[in-house]
């Protein structure tokens, strides 16, 4: 192995690029739901139109979790990073163009493609790194993509309220990452830094992968679902303060970000498997009392126990699953978790409609319980 000092000269170039590719993906994700309504309004379309067009970009993604571990065995995930990017760029402003529900829907399906490609690509690069590093590099990532996140949702917020169009936003945005990280995408790593898998019959899809993608399903649902249903929970059936449903969102944004962010030091510590299956457990029981207090303090705190058990499970799983093969495994892995994002809001949204949603709720627990006993069991 070479020494701590080539390494962290050969390695940093390819870290840093990788952390701008997870934030530019990000950013580019969470401004379009700003505009949302603006579009709705300028299409005609109705409330039950609009759900029905919105799922175009998980149906994308679908598309993308099926085709990329096939790519990923015949092209390196340098090159499909690269790919996956500028398409994300070219994609997203072209949403704003659609005249139609029709062609709205296409789209969105083609830039839901593309999200969930260079999601899947970039995790992939970022355990290339990581193993190259010999360090805990994917959590951080996770953390900085959190953060790209709300930057995103601020950017968008700011544009509407200037009155910029979803083209405008996402055409500027595109063009700013177009110009800092396409360029210096080829300080990214080639695959074989982590291990080689072009080898034709040699993967094979074992149950740890399987687990551990449940594991990424379960921790990325719950992340979609609170950041869609916390405020509407908040302000209908706990009655706060319109200013102060917000909070909610807030509370497991911030304990997800910390947790990710600092999980390097306690990973090494504690390792990963005890990890993340004591703070999913504490999740679970966190979040029961939360929504059972039905008052603002005790969901908070139920929201933020939520954040750190499931802020590592991704990033953890992405590495562990590195660990038993790199490349068709994390990509599989990965696509997992992007689906889980992208589904847990309508699957709320769907309960709570035939039940209430307080009720519907009771999933996210039920996932934080599960990823204990998955994690448990698969993560090395």
């Amino acid at each position: 192995m070479p020494d701590a000092a080539v390494v962290e000269r050969d390695v940093r170039p390819a870290r840093c690029v990788i952390a701008a590719v997870f934030i530019a993906h990000a950013l580019l994700f969470s401004t379009w739901p700003a505009h949302i309504p603006e579009v709705k309004s300028r299409l005609g379309i109705s409330d039950g139109e609009l759900g029905t067009i919105l799922l175009a970009v998980p149906i994308g993604s679908i598309v993308a979790i099926a085709i990329m571990p096939i790519l990923l065995r015949y092209a390196s995930s340098r090159a499909l990073v690269r790919l996956c990017l500028i398409g994300d760029c070219v994609a997203g402003p072209v949403v704003g163009l659609a005249r139609s529900p029709v062609v709205l829907f296409a789209a969105l399906l083609l830039w839901g493609v593309f999200q969930g490609s260079l999601n899947v690509s970039m995790n992939t690069q970022a355990v290339v790194v990581e193993r190259a590093a010999a360090k805990p590099v994917v959590a951080w990532l996770h953390g900085l993509w959190s953060l790209g996140t709300v930057a995103g949702a601020a950017l968008g917020t700011f544009g509407v309220r200037v009155g910029w169009s979803v083209t405008t936003q996402l055409g500027l945005l595109s063009i700013v990452v177009l110009l800092v990280v396409v360029f210096p995408l080829r300080a990214l790593l080639s695959d074989t830094e982590s291990e080689p898998k072009n080898i034709p019959g040699k993967f094979t899809l074992s149950w740890r992968i399987l687990a551990l993608g449940v594991s990424a399903f379960a921790a990325m649902l719950c992340e979609g679902a609170v950041a869609d249903w916390a405020a509407v929970y908040l302000r209908t059936n706990v009655h706060v303060k319109s200013g102060h449903a917000g909070l909610g969102f807030t509370a497991f944004a911030a304990a997800m970000v910390v947790v990710r962010l600092v999980s390097g030091r306690l990973t090494t510590r504690w390792g990963a498997r005890n990890l993340v299956t004591a703070l999913a457990a504490g999740a679970t029981l966190g979040l029961i009392g939360g929504l059972a207090s039905a008052n603002l303090v005790g969901t908070l705190i139920g929201l933020a126990l939520l954040g750190f058990g499931v802020g590592i499970v991704m990033p953890n799983a992405i590495t562990s699953v590195g660990r038993l093969r790199a490349g068709r495994g994390v990509a599989i892995v990965s696509a997992f978790g992007w689906a889980g994002f992208l589904v847990g809001p309508p699957v709320i949204g769907g309960l709570a409609g035939a039940l209430t949603l307080p009720a519907a709720l009771i999933v996210l627990p039920v996932m934080t319980a599960l990823i204990g006993v998955t994690t448990w069991a698969a993560m090395v």
